[in-house]
């Protein structure tokens, strides 16, 4: 090490660390795809030819700092990227992605502690956020087809749906789901001959876990959505409540809070937007009166009173995310004369706008799941149509509903459906 030494952090090792000014500089200006860096280092980083992963060290202490450079002013065309290997960088854990891409940046990044980890001291210029990692996977599970089910169908990250997988919890149908603690999924309440309150866990690899003891009053018909990034929310129900229960990142469902907005039971739930929100929207309120105002639910899980709805008014649909940042909502039926079918759809755009109707696209029905996968995408399936179907739709990352495809599981109504795995 040159320099002097002075001002600095007295490591738990008993070692000074190592102050800006006194940093060993690698000689050797880095070009390959992946680097591994060193604390109390600075670093020439040349992106001529390639994008950069740069893996910080496994293990650091309070005032480790490192400092990247780019050498030939190339983030721009091709971005480094900082996988830090197990710790935590501004206070997300490593599973988030963190890129620099502005041409001429320089990173001066200093070690904290457990919580919020890496910290860049300076950049030079802004940087990107860490992006949270999307769900590459999803599940349908449960449902009904005469009698109660419990099986499950696995969706790979090209929306391709997998054969029946046996059942694990109570079988159940009008129950829902979501994405919680960022890779993994929560199934929740329903029907059995009675109404039910219990939970499912989904782990990370697709499998269903058994019954959770319930919290908050046991119902059907109501949706679910991921809200904050890693935490749910379920809403509405049965006997038009309109109380909701939270979820925490650990998949723990809690008491009901008193409701807001119009209750009603058969609405769809889905989140939106780059920080968090949700949307509950739709469903039949008493009388059998079909709904289609909507409650937007803030990042921390509030939800607001009504809003205006847009679109045809029905119950029975589902909503998926899609494009990263925005929504739609699809099928349904507009109920009670005749009960007719439905297979239009509404756009929610990143800052919770439902549009009006699109004409619809594939088989119209009611009570199908959806759920996202492969990161920016949505799948809609199952459902009743004339009678119970297992057709699939998928939704393209413009929000593109295509054709119906011939459908693989058990055709069943009033399933759930979640995303899991950040693995593709």
């Amino acid at each position: 090490m040159s320099g002097i030494v002075q001002n600095n952090i007295l490591r738990s090792s008993g070692t000074v660390a190592v102050s800006a000014a006194g940093l060993n500089w690698n000689s050797t200006v880095i070009t390959g795809s992946t680097a591994t860096v060193e604390s109390g280092n600075g670093y020439w980083i040349n992106t001529t030819s390639n994008t950069c992963t740069i893996t910080l060290p496994s293990s650091a202490e309070a005032g480790d700092q490192i400092v990247l450079i780019d050498f030939l002013r190339t983030w721009g065309t091709n971005k480094i990227i900082i996988d830090s290997n197990g710790l935590n960088y501004q206070g997300n854990p490593d599973t988030y992605t963190v890129e620099y891409t502005t041409s001429g940046q320089s990173l001066n990044i200093v070690y904290s502690d457990a919580t919020k980890g890496w910290i860049p001291l300076d950049d030079d210029v802004a940087a990107l956020e860490p992006v949270a990692p999307t769900t590459q996977r999803a599940i349908f599970a449960y449902g009904f087809n005469g009698s109660n089910l419990s099986m499950s169908n696995l969706v790979n990250s090209s929306g391709v749906i997998g054969t029946d997988v046996s059942g694990v919890g109570t079988a159940r149908r009008g129950l829902t789901a979501a994405n919680y603690g960022g890779d993994k999924a929560i199934f929740a309440y329903g029907y059995t001959n009675t109404e039910f309150s219990a939970s499912n866990l989904v782990n990370n690899s697709g499998v269903i876990g058994s019954d959770v003891s319930g919290v908050g009053t046991a119902r059907d018909g109501l949706a679910a959505a991921t809200y904050g990034t890693d935490k749910a929310i379920f809403g509405y129900g049965y006997g038009t409540a309109n109380m909701t229960n939270l979820v925490n990142s650990s998949g723990v469902v809690g008491s009901d809070v008193t409701g807001v907005g119009t209750g009603r039971t058969h609405l769809a739930a889905t989140g939106y937007g780059s920080s968090g929100q949700a949307i509950f929207c739709f469903g039949v309120g008493g009388s059998e009166a079909q709904i289609n105002l909507k409650n937007l639910v803030s990042n921390q899980g509030v939800v607001a009173a009504d809003a205006s709805g847009v679109g045809t008014a029905r119950y029975g649909l589902r909503a998926t995310t899609y494009g990263g940042d925005k929504a739609i909502v699809a099928y349904g039926n507009t109920g009670p004369a005749s009960y007719p079918n439905q297979n239009i759809s509404n756009k929610i755009s990143n800052q919770g706008v439902v549009a009006s109707d699109t004409s619809g696209v594939g088989t119209a029905r009611n009570y199908a799941a959806a759920s996202s996968y492969g990161g920016d995408k949505g799948v809609y399936a199952f459902g009743t149509a004339s009678s119970y179907t297992n057709v699939k739709n998928l939704v393209n990352n413009s929000g593109v509903i295509s054709a119906d495809v011939t459908g693989v599981g058990t055709a069943r109504r009033q399933l759930g459906a979640a995303g899991y795995s950040y693995s593709a």
